[in-house]
């Protein structure tokens, strides 16, 4: 006979602890990590402008009641919405993550930081217009910087030693939390209610990651962050009213996280919360590729320009193998019928057939129109992936964290070119130097497709000088991307 199960409530999980101790207590003082903010914010921004030239994006946005506009409510940039805190989380959540085409963080679980920014600048916004409504002192762009660190920092250190998609749960869980913790810790709730709404977030239902996989790869993976940040702020505004929390949700036997959802396993952790994670990020600038081909399109490029140079065509081509490594193969290596976008930005070999044949490889390229083109599923049918486990070593190693793939293109008269190796993409820690110029350029292009020229002039004032944005009130910022 099994002993009885104790109804004493537990203190709560180290996790859950650890997690509001670093919101509540931590102070950010890494000049790196507030100038990576900023330009991760201006990024994270211009990619939702990019989205919102997509019908199949916008058709999701705006209130859930056509016409609602709440009176001091949040902004949706480059809209003319004002919507309560969850909506407007969602909207922007939306945009952000549409295109494929913001940050991205890579360890035993990958996912994208920046999606936190939907609950955080939705919230920051929200609470800035509604303490200028009473007189009272709204929050700065700094305020949203900070919790811009801490949430890519709970997320990313978590996804350090814990794989969540190899127990088939999408990383959004970890958008959830991150942004639980932070929009909590804005609106002020004490520590044992942020604790709650931690817990909250851990109990809720999580995503499988099946509309990332064949054969239902859908475009649920692109407004499923938005759904996850905007859950955030639902849960914490319920916190906030005093609902009770769940203090052992991860480690209860039998009911819990880790035993219902985590094959009983305890989360592990590499190192404390700090700055690390936003210090380190990735940034998708030249490709809205998915990151783990991010070096493939690279060499890719290079290929096109070879051929080029050589007089030779893609038909020439017998086969392209691709060196790569393990997450690579098992998330993006595809073959036969590609259904969607959403489909085909996950296809590695789609996302290496477009730039040699076309020398680019840009968001509309997914769309329905050039993918009928019967050139890229012919070369397609051509690329094969193989692993090498030294790019697996160093995909993992703390130290590198390279994302390395390498192209060797063979032709059919027995002719080939030499390998072209890709170790660290252009939105590589390593490459920063040569990427932020880049990057800035990119949300040039994205503010030009929305606004007029003096419009622009006038984000880009405020959103390239460090100073000035940290000290802007959020309203303000926001307003400035009305139209």
């Amino acid at each position: 006979m099994s002993a009885p199960v104790s109804n004493v409530r537990p203190a709560p999980d180290q996790v859950l602890v650890d997690i509001v101790d670093y919101v509540l207590d931590y102070q950010v003082d890494s000049a790196l990590a507030y100038e990576t903010a900023r330009n991760c914010l201006i990024d994270t921004l211009g990619c939702g402008l990019e989205a919102l030239e997509y019908p199949a994006c916008r058709k999701l946005l705006g209130p859930i009641v056509p016409g609602t506009v709440v009176p001091n409510g949040a902004k949706v940039p480059g809209t003319q919405f004002q919507l309560d805190p969850v909506q407007a989380a969602f909207n922007i959540g939306a945009m952000i993550r549409w295109l494929d085409f913001n940050d991205t963080w890579l360890a035993a679980e990958w996912g994208h930081p920046s999606d936190n920014l939907g609950g955080i600048l939705a919230t920051a916004d929200w609470l800035s217009r509604n303490a200028v409504a009473a007189g009272k002192a709204p929050l700065t762009m700094r305020d949203v910087l900070t919790g811009m660190i801490k949430a890519h920092e709970i997320q990313g250190c978590i996804a350090l030693e814990n794989s969540f998609n190899k127990v088939g749960l999408d990383h959004v869980v970890l958008v959830k939390v991150a942004s639980t913790a932070v929009v909590a810790q804005m609106l002020g709730l004490e520590r044992d209610e942020i604790i709650n709404a931690v817990s909250l977030a851990w109990v809720d239902g999580q995503s499988l990651r099946t509309y990332r996989h064949a054969p239902n790869t859908g475009s649920r993976k692109s407004w499923a962050a938005g759904d996850a940040t905007s859950r955030a702020v639902r849960l914490t505004l319920i916190a906030r009213t005093g609902e009770m929390g769940y203090p052992s949700v991860l480690t209860a036997r039998t009911w819990g996280f880790y035993d219902v959802l985590f094959k009983g396993q305890p989360f592990k952790f590499q190192r404390p919360y700090g700055s690390y994670v936003m210090e380190n990020v990735l940034f998708k600038i030249s490709f809205p590729a998915e990151f783990h081909a991010q070096t493939a399109v690279e060499c890719a490029m290079e290929v096109h320009a070879r051929l080029a140079a050589a007089g030779r065509t893609a038909d020439e081509i017998s086969r392209i193998t691709i060196r790569t490594h393990e997450a690579c193969i098992r998330i993006i290596d595809k073959q036969g019928p590609l259904a969607n976008p959403a489909d085909r930005d996950h296809c590695v070999q789609y996302m290496v057939a477009v730039p040699v044949l076309f020398g680019r490889l840009t968001a509309a390229d997914y769309e329905d129109e050039i993918a009928s083109d019967p050139r890229i599923d012919a070369l397609r049918a051509k690329i094969i992936c193989v692993e090498d486990p030294a790019f697996t070593r160093d995909y993992h190693d703390p130290d590198k964290r390279s994302i390395a793939n390498a192209l060797t293109v063979e032709f059919a008269d027995g002719a080939r070119l030499d390998e072209i190796v890709c170790e660290y993409p252009i939105g590589h820690k390593r490459r920063r130097q040569e990427g932020i110029p880049l990057l800035e350029a990119k949300f040039r292009t994205n503010l030009a497709r929305v606004f007029p020229a003096r419009q622009q002039a006038r984000i880009l004032a405020a959103s390239l000088d460090q100073q000035a944005l940290e000290a802007m009130p959020v309203h303000e910022y926001v307003d400035m991307y009305v139209i």
